[in-house]
């Protein structure tokens, strides 16, 4: 079952296309790659999806309805949410209640309470391992609490679909090994997710399909052994050094994805 369908969608800004004629589908249960260079257009294409900017042209549909034109605590409530590239500055506030504002913002019923809030809160926490963190005010968190606390906000909503940039950045290796299983852990909860990301080893290890972004166009899609090992897809990253480190022959292993 489709979950999100993107429907060629454009985006201007003034003269700069920033995304061009994109069209892709996200199913239902799936963990989605979304990878590209620098500046390839992939923020822009979350930030379109809930509702942040406005597109230019397309559409985007959700469980088979449009959402284009929804505010983003509209499109929120649906059960859409996401992630930072750069984790929001922290505030006094602590973990738990952190928390509880998502809870309280993204209940499914018409009226959460603030008990009930706190009770989703506490199980979110324990889920992404911060309980031990719920009286911490967010500031005093490092790096990878923050990021994983990101996540928990989100998940305190009740979402059907997560969107996921850049978790990673940032983390040393053990932590990414700990933030890929948390990703497959919140698959597992039934919750489909978008991720954009650069470290290579998380994506092939995660994700079902991949779809690649260079300069705001579609470059290619399909499952993730078969996009990472593509000679474009390659060539999209590495720009104008593919030519100079292949001179016309197959491109060595070390530069692969």
């Amino acid at each position: 079952m489709k979950i999100l369908e993107v429907i060629g969608v454009t985006k201007q800004f003034g003269h700069l296309t920033a995304l061009k004629e994109v069209s892709f589908t996200i199913l239902e249960g799936e963990i989605f790659g979304l990878i590209g260079p620098n500046g390839a257009g992939k923020t822009t294409l979350i930030n379109l999806i809930i509702g942040a900017i406005p597109y230019s042209t397309g559409d985007v549909h959700f469980l088979g309805k449009s959402i284009r034109g929804l505010k983003p605590h509209q499109i929120s409530r649906l059960g859409i949410s996401r992630t930072f590239q750069v984790v929001p500055p922290s505030t006094k506030m602590t973990t738990l209640e952190n928390v509880m504002v998502g809870a309280l913002f993204g209940g499914t019923e018409r009226k959460r309470s603030v008990r009930a809030a706190r009770t989703k809160a506490m199980e979110t926490l324990d889920f992404t391992d911060l309980a031990q963190k719920k009286d911490a005010p967010a500031e005093t968190l490092n790096v990878l609490e923050q990021k994983r606390l990101e996540m928990a906000i989100a998940l305190a909503m009740d979402l059907k679909l997560l969107l996921l940039d850049e978790v990673m950045s940032g983390l040393n290796p053990t932590e990414i090994e700990q933030g890929v299983e948390l990703i497959k852990k919140i698959r597992r909860e039934g919750i489909t997710l978008l991720v954009i990301e650069h470290v290579m080893k998380t994506i092939s290890s995660i994700c079902h399909r991949i779809l690649v972004l260079h300069r705001g166009e579609k470059v290619m899609e399909g499952p993730a052994e078969v996009v990472l090992s593509n000679e474009q897809v390659i060539k999209a990253y590495l720009g104008d050094r593919y030519r100079e480190l292949t001179n016309g022959s197959p491109l060595p292993t070390r530069y692969r994805c």
